[in-house]
């Protein structure tokens, strides 16, 4: 019979290489989970993060300006205090006049915004350096666009594919059922593919948000019980041994 390898069988070195992969790689999906947070909190007028903020991100609030539902949310933060806030939102509400622009909001925006959203930056979100720039995100908030969200998608698959990957292959070592251990390598896939899916269909259905809400939770709780069962059997189990009759 072949001898597969489990924890047991491997070197200190190796558990010890094992180990901080796993734990370096915990604590950045405990970051990228703030930063979701950061990114999307707020977006519904409210304070913390809720269902609403996610539609509002994919399939757009439908009743409030794309510039309005960043100010109340993500880019809230990034503003003085809450008078240049309140300015912002009812230059909006007052159907932008250009003078009101370049005398109250620009300077605010300029303060505040644009060293991020300009073309010097090279990022790819939108620029503040003009009324007419501004002006387009005066307009209803729909949502992500499809563009926005195939280039996402594809830069989360590429990534968190191939994490999941290094981490099934460390769990694989662990001691448990076989069919216990196939289906549970498979799951954070399963769960992402649909979480990502949901995206697109939120798109068009906003209840769908609470799909993304749920798959995304459950790629976190498989991801980090196998982070978790790993370093447990690595450093603390020890398999029965079967006394041999004679």
């Amino acid at each position: 019979m072949p001898k597969y390898k489990r924890f047991n069988d491997a070197s200190v070195s190796e558990k010890i290489l094992d180990s901080m992969f796993l734990i370096t790689i915990g604590i950045a999906y405990l970051f990228a989970l703030l930063n979701l947070y950061y990114t999307h909190q707020g977006r519904d007028g409210q304070e913390g993060l809720s269902v609403q903020d996610v539609v509002i991100a994919y399939h757009g609030s439908h009743n409030q300006t794309r510039l309005g539902a960043a100010i109340n949310g993500p880019m809230a933060p990034n503003l003085p205090n809450l008078a240049a806030k309140r300015d912002i939102l009812d230059w909006i509400d007052h159907d932008t006049p250009e003078d009101e622009f370049n005398e109250k909001i620009k300077p605010i925006l300029d303060n505040n915004c644009i060293m991020c959203h300009s073309a010097e930056s090279g990022m790819s979100i939108p620029h503040l350096t003009s009324y007419n720039n501004v002006i387009r995100l005066t307009e209803t908030d729909t949502g992500a666009t499809i563009p926005a969200l195939v280039r996402v998608s594809h830069i989360h698959l590429f990534g968190i594919a191939f994490i999941l990957f290094f981490v099934g292959r460390i769990f694989l070592l662990c001691e448990m059922s076989v069919i216990v251990k196939r289906i549970y390598v498979a799951l954070p896939f399963i769960f992402l593919l649909l979480d990502i899916s949901s995206w697109f269909v939120t798109k068009i259905i906003p209840g769908f948000a609470y799909v993304v809400v749920s798959a995304g939770g459950l790629v976190g709780i498989t991801f980090g019980l196998q982070i978790l069962i790993s370093l447990y059997q690595m450093w603390f189990y020890r398999p029965k041994v079967v006394p041999v009759e004679m």
